[in-house]
């Protein structure tokens, strides 16, 4: 039995993603995850989870603190295929839920729930949790984030999330998740890029280390474009950041403006402002909804 602090000296939340790393992420597969691999229930006690069971599978529902949102299909059907022939062998990670027709939350291992419907799987084995919702959501970050399942924008949300709906700095997201704090706070500036180029980072075209230069750059996504198109490494990135820096510079406050146009908009959106602070924007479009988009906004003043 592993010795614990008093739980005084210990938050809860930092007791459950103690207590999901030990339990739940300690079969072979996770021995060798930096800080996984130890036994489960040690921190917060026999009371707050469950022996395994089993329940109807409709009786389970969507985690709806779940970072993951993209769910590779062909990966799917491969699991489905795999719950076949051997069954489930790691149970689902799940808490109460108060909804009569649906008395279980997933916690984690939601692709696994998915797959056994495509198996045509009736049942499924479960684990019941006792988690707080900042709980459920820390759980669920530490699952696909150890098994490398979360796309680097869905994990940056997920750190986003912890912070502003559950009040977690980034050092104590850091010490949670057993990350530098740089790389917490690398991770969430990605968010600060144009929808574009989060969506070409989501979509795999581009990596994290092409993208964290562009940050702040004007113009970052018809970089963007260059770097897809053109395959260009990020030292090759790097000299584009000079050459832009070295041709071009803007007040801050107009790329704010810029950066904020662009987010209302969902379009590319360029300020070239002048020294006497005259300038021309420029607004992208792509095809003629987006055109009617732009036009209507302009039309109606009360709407931009």
């Amino acid at each position: 039995m592993i010795r614990r602090p008093p739980r005084s000296t210990q938050s809860r939340s930092s007791a459950a993603s103690d207590v999901y790393k030990r339990q739940y992420l300690s079969t072979s597969s996770f021995k060798s995850k930096k800080g996984l691999g130890r036994g489960l229930s040690s921190l917060i006690g026999e009371g707050r989870i469950s022996n395994s069971t089993k329940a109807n599978i409709s009786d389970l529902k969507r985690n709806k603190y779940q970072p993951r949102s993209i769910f590779d299909e062909s990966k799917l059907e491969e699991l489905s295929q795999s719950i076949k022939k051997n069954g489930i062998i790691q149970p689902i990670a799940v808490r109460k839920n108060k909804s009569s027709s649906e008395p279980y939350e997933i916690v984690a291992g939601e692709r696994r729930w998915l797959a056994a419907q495509k198996a045509g799987l009736h049942e499924v084995p479960i684990t019941i949790l006792d988690l707080n919702d900042s709980e459920t959501l820390e759980v669920a970050i530490v699952e696909n984030i150890q098994r490398e399942d979360l796309n680097i924008v869905e994990e940056a949300k997920g750190y986003r999330r912890l912070n502003e709906e559950f009040g977690y700095d980034q050092d104590k997201i850091a010490v949670m998740m057993s990350r530098s704090r740089s790389h917490i706070s690398n991770t969430l500036r990605l968010l600060n890029l144009p929808k574009d180029i989060i969506a070409m980072l989501e979509q795999n075209e581009l990596t994290a280390g092409q993208a964290r230069p562009l940050i702040g750059m004007p113009n970052a996504s018809r970089i963007a474009e260059e770097i897809v198109s053109k395959k260009l490494s990020a030292r090759s990135i790097e000299g584009i950041k000079k050459r832009e820096s070295k041709s071009f510079t803007i007040d801050p406050n107009v790329f704010d403006a810029q950066r904020d146009i662009e987010r209302s908009l969902g379009l590319k959106v360029n300020i070239n402002n002048k020294k006497n602070n005259s300038g021309k924007l420029t607004i992208e479009y792509k095809n003629l909804d987006q055109l009617e988009l732009i036009s209507s906004l302009l039309k109606n003043k009360s709407k931009i």
